[in-house]
């Protein structure tokens, strides 16, 4: 991983990184997905390397990720602007899916609120079940959201509940 507001001597150290989330393959323990204050990562050899992914949908920062409990090739992020900028880029809520271990990115709106919407997702704000297609994701202005479809179209749970740090799907 690299820290690029870092000197350059210290970028790499891993004492120093910002990872906002990771996440674990159940069925698969050795594949991981990062969402890091720099981008997107993925270790495929259980935490000894992480490869950067390049092309990420949207944006490659934000705080959530969610890994498919069976398909170590999938998992679903929820892009913002930047660190300065913490809401959704263009003021448009989104969650972007890889089905192909990061080589493509889809940009998933069904369901959500017309923009503009400044909802944020903070690290745990998004989760998928052991079925691999419900997802449930909460935001900070308290916008609760559910996929049955693997991300493919939300419904609208509730946009007034209090601010949500976390949602879990058993």
């Amino acid at each position: 991983m690299k820290a690029p507001y870092m000197p350059p001597e210290r970028a790499e150290d891993a004492a120093i990184q910002d990872p906002h989330r990771l996440v674990q393959c159940p069925a698969q323990p050795d594949r991981f997905w990062v969402q890091h204050h720099a981008g997107v990562y993925r270790s495929t050899d259980g935490l000894e390397s992480w490869s950067r992914l390049d092309g990420v949908a949207v944006s490659d920062f934000g705080f959530a990720v969610a890994v498919h409990p069976d398909d170590p090739e999938t998992a679903w992020f929820v892009p913002a602007t930047a660190d300065e900028k913490r809401y959704p880029v263009d003021a448009r809520l989104v969650v972007t899916r890889t089905r192909d271990g990061g080589a493509s990115f889809e940009t998933l709106t069904e369901g959500f609120p017309s923009p503009p919407v400044y909802d944020l997702v903070y690290r745990h704000g998004l989760d998928v079940g052991a079925d691999g297609q419900t997802l449930a994701m909460g935001s900070t202005t308290g916008g609760l959201w559910i996929s049955e479809d693997g991300g493919e179209s939300w419904a609208t749970v509730s946009l007034t509940l209090p601010p949500i740090y976390g949602v879990r799907l058993f």
